[in-house]
């Protein structure tokens, strides 16, 4: 059976929900939602500085276990606003390779744990 990795949030770091940030279990790589939270806090009301902070946070989350953009499988994002899908999918297509675009689900919902969140953005990635 392959082995399970988990990846914590950092020691000392800002208190998080009981959970790990990935989960590695052989060649495939389950990341958790990723929000918009920058050492700054979250930006409010924009939703390209959140998004951009949520890109940064998951390009980090697929390095620490060992994936990367490109191996992106499937994608899950979560609005909370349905006038920023235009926007989200603008913005989607800088940050993705265009010749390795994962299958992706959008979503509009009521609310995010944080209330300041506009999206998160949760993945499950290849591992090579």
């Amino acid at each position: 059976m392959p082995e399970i990795s988990r990846f914590m949030p950092p020691a000392g770091g800002r208190p998080y929900p009981p959970f790990a940030i990935s989960v590695r279990h052989g060649a495939t790589l389950y990341v958790s939602g990723i929000g918009p939270m920058g050492p700054d806090g979250v930006p409010k009301d924009d939703f390209a500085a959140q998004f951009a902070i949520v890109i940064g946070n998951l390009q980090r989350a697929l390095t620490e276990g060992g994936s990367n953009m490109r191996s992106i499988l499937k994608a899950n994002v979560l609005l909370t606003r349905a006038g920023d899908v235009a926007e989200m999918n603008r913005l989607y297509a800088e940050a993705f390779p265009a010749d390795a675009l994962p299958a992706r689900t959008t979503c509009v919902v009521a609310a995010l744990p944080v209330p300041e969140f506009l999206l998160e953005i949760e993945c499950i990635a290849a591992v090579y």
